[in-house]
Parts: C-alpha cells; structure tokens; sequence
C-alpha cells in the first residue's frame, strides 16, 4: 500500500472484552481486504493489549493515521428527539449503567433509526488510540449490524425480531417504521438461554407464532440444536449469513458479522 493510501484510509479496530480485530480495504490483497485478527492475552487490560498489539500485529505497523474504532460495551438508546447535549447524555448513561463510572461517554447520532446511540470508551484504551492516531472515530460494535437488519425490514409484510450472537452475547432488537422497536443484550453462551431470552422478547412484543419471522445472524451456539428449540415455538426461522459481496473479494473464514457488514 503507498503512502497516499496509508495516509487517507481509515483503519478499522474491533475492540471486544477479550479480542483485538483490525480490517482495511485492500485492492492488492486476494480477499480485497486485509483482516487481522488478535487474541488478547489474558490477565491484562484491553488497553495494554492494544499497545502489545501495535508491537505485534501486522497492519498496525503500517502507519495508518486515521481510525475508525468499533466498542462492544453497553449502549444506551435516546430517541432523537430527546437528545439534548453530550453532557445530559453522560449523566443520563451513568445513572443506567452505574457500573460504568470512570470511563468516557461518547454519542453516535444514528439519524436513520431516529436515535442517539451513547456507550462508553475505556479511558485508558482511548489514551493508546489517541497517542497513535491523529484522527480516531468511535461507534457502536453493533451499528453496521443494525443497518444492514434495518434494510431487511422493508421486505415482506411480516413482523421481525432479529437475534444477533458475539463474543458469548445475544443482541436482540425489532424495528418498527424509522425506529427501535426493541433492543436489549443478554449474556449467553447456551442455546437453552438464547431460546429463552428470545421467545420473552417475543411475547413481550406480541409476536405471532405463525406469521411473523425470527432473524438470527452471527455466531449461533450449537447451531442444530438451537434451531430445533425455536422451531417448537416460532414457524419463520430464519438464519442470515451475509458475506462480502464488493469487489469480488473472496469470504474471509472467522471475520465477525459486524465487519463483514461494513464490507458488504
């Protein structure tokens, strides 16, 4: 990659609880990108793994200036019209989440969902983004993911609820017109409690059995078993596996559903 590229692109960074991910379009590679996964070392902070990560990891060492950084963390949702100021939403967001005093609030505007997103950033892991980039951006982990569900909502006259599995957890969300309908993160890492957790999502909606579609996307645990269960329940189980399709780069094996969705 020359220099200009190096220069104008905008590195990717996955950052999760116990996992580093960097991604960047790249016509020179056979996939047409380059992805570059990084397995934290266990007993250290995510801070101090990046930093062992920019002596280690590949694409990192390339001198990217600009990074676009993805924060799995809990997400608080205002609706737009509700969002006010930055510091309101910090307040708002500590008073929810109390465990997350100390770390730094940030808001993504989501004006497609008529929402404001607001999570937090380790301060510590924004100290190393920021000593080693001059332009850093900060979104949900689950934006691109919710962007690419919200355009499968328009086919069909059915009712969606949409299951997402990642790093042990399952998002769960439904649209309803230009806005969340529901949205919540339940831990789980069983198939016993992800049917669980998504059939009280569903009759807390008031979801038809019959009619309406379940969306599951992600990393499904224990696949056949899982799909078993809801069946039991819900007729319209659907499982959805996007790739990448610009370019005609190839699929990439073990590349998160939320990064295949920004390359799509």
């Amino acid at each position: 990659m020359n220099d200009y590229n190096v220069m104008d692109a905008r590195l990717i960074i996955r950052v999760s609880k116990q996992s580093l991910a960097f991604a960047m379009a790249d016509a020179t590679a056979e996939e047409h990108m380059v992805y570059e996964p990084y397995v934290a070392k266990s007993g250290i902070s995510i801070a101090a793994n990046l930093r062992e990560a920019f002596r280690e990891a590949r694409l990192l060492g390339r001198g990217y200036r600009r990074a676009q950084v993805l924060i799995d963390s809990p997400v608080l949702l205002i609706p737009l019209q509700e969002y006010e100021e930055e510091v309101q939403a910090e307040a708002l967001y500590h008073h929810t989440f109390p465990s997350q005093q100390g770390d730094s609030i940030e808001c993504t505007v989501m004006a497609e969902f008529n929402a404001v997103a607001v999570y937090p950033v380790n301060k510590d892991l924004r100290t190393v983004l920021e000593d080693h980039f001059q332009d850093v951006r900060y979104e949900p982990l689950m934006l691109s993911v919710w962007q690419m569900m919200y355009q499968r909502n328009f086919t069909g006259t059915r009712k969606k609820l949409y299951g997402s599995f990642h790093d042990g957890k399952l998002e769960v969300f439904s649209f309803e017109k230009s806005r969340f309908r529901f949205c919540n993160t339940f831990e789980t890492r069983r198939p016993n409690d992800a049917v669980f957790f998504l059939m009280y999502v569903w009759k807390q909606l008031a979801m038809d059995t019959q009619e309406d579609e379940l969306h599951l996307s992600g990393e499904l645990p224990e696949k056949e078993q899982l799909m078993e269960m809801l069946h039991r329940y819900v007729k319209n189980v659907h499982v959805v596996r996007e790739t990448r399709s610009s370019g005609g780069g190839k699929e990439i094996k073990g590349m998160p559903l939320d990064l295949v969705c920004r390359f799509c």
